[in-house]
């Protein structure tokens, strides 16, 4: 069975502000200093699939940017545009909808476009084996990641041994718990982080779908009766902002029976925000990150991300310091997390040029 990627890049990355903006949100940023994280992860799946069975699901407004960023990667014909922002379900249901009705059956490996892995030889392994169990078993299947600390920003899956299998039964999907919860999971030995990856047939999701989500099926059908047809794109920009908003965690996976997990151990990260960079940058001597034109005298344990400018950061210790094309953030990296919040009170106050 055909093995495909489902690559979903719709995102804002708003935690990755001012660096990250509306026009070239976070999937096209250059993290790690070798490529854009939405190369990185089409590079990464070499070992699974042909190039030309690689799809990529973004925003409409984005479509050409990452049809140029992408190209020699990916067809330009595999990159589906929403006309609006629907969530992971209805952009799951539109490339599973795509992949049966134009290319045939097969197996979907699905995987969000800006996470960072170490390892990807063992990464490679762990997913043929989710590739297997797919096929074999007709399940939903996920991906795992055993836990390295007592995590509060993840969500968790709390698994049992198939016996005789690689891959794990799961019990249940887990809410991103307080300390005190999470130091329990890592202790119990039978959590995982919640990666996000999701690996099953084509037609399985969409039977799940309609078996569970109907309003959501019922907009994915009147789209693949247009999908091959002169009124393809005009069918998807009426129907598609129709599509209720849910997640294929709720919508699906929490609700479903019998679902698989592989569980990993390859370096997975999500890079979330400034204070994960070292997820992808090596610290200096001092604790530092920093990039582009820096200038550090005794500064410690910082995320300096420079641009066009010369950042001096003298005394310092503690401090993300970001040079964007419109904005200059400053804050403590205990505070990263709440650079959002930034881009939110942007948003309400009309300042969009900002963003």
């Amino acid at each position: 069975m055909k093995t495909y990627g489902v690559i979903m890049a719709g995102g804002g990355g708003t935690r990755f502000w001012p660096l990250s903006t509306k026009a070239e949100p976070k999937q096209f940023l250059n993290l790690s200093g070798r490529d854009i994280l939405v190369n990185e992860t089409i590079d990464r799946q070499r070992g699974l699939m042909d190039r030309k069975d690689i799809f990529i699901v973004t925003n409409e407004s984005q479509a050409e940017l990452m049809a140029a960023r992408t190209a020699g990667r990916v067809e330009k014909d595999h990159i589906l545009a929403e006309p609006a922002a629907r969530n992971t379900a209805a952009c799951i249901g539109y490339a599973a909808m795509e992949i049966l009705k134009k290319y045939g059956d097969g197996v979907m490996c699905i995987f969000a476009a800006d996470a960072y892995i170490r390892d990807e030889k063992e990464y490679t392994r762990v997913m043929r084996e989710a590739v297997r169990a797919a096929e074999e078993t007709d399940a939903l299947v996920t991906v795992g990641i055993r836990p390295t600390f007592p995590s509060t920003g993840y969500g968790y899956i709390r698994s049992v041994e198939e016996p005789g299998k690689p891959w794990r039964r799961v019990e249940e999907f887990v809410e991103k718990p307080d300390l005190e919860t999470a130091k329990a999971y890592v202790e119990a030995g039978r959590y995982s982080w919640n990666s996000g990856m999701f690996i099953w047939r084509a037609s399985t999701i969409l039977r799940y779908f309609a078996e569970l989500l109907p309003d959501v099926y019922a907009c994915l059908e009147q789209i693949g009766k247009a999908l091959g047809t002169p009124g393809e794109r005009q069918v998807i920009r009426e129907v598609y902002p129709r599509i209720p908003k849910i997640s294929v965690d709720y919508g699906i996976m929490e609700r479903a029976k019998g679902v698989l997990m592989l569980e990993g151990d390859f370096g997975w990260s999500d890079v979330g925000s400034w204070d994960t960079l070292d997820a992808v940058r090596r610290r200096d001597r001092e604790g530092n990150i920093s990039s582009g034109d820096t200038l550090l005298l005794d500064a410690k344990n910082c995320v300096i991300y420079g641009g066009e400018k010369l950042i001096a950061a003298i005394g310092v210790e503690d401090l993300v310091i970001v040079e964007g094309k419109s904005a200059i953030l400053v804050c403590p990296v205990s505070q990263a997390q709440r650079v959002r919040e930034a881009v939110e009170t942007l948003e309400r106050e009309g300042r969009i040029e900002r963003l």
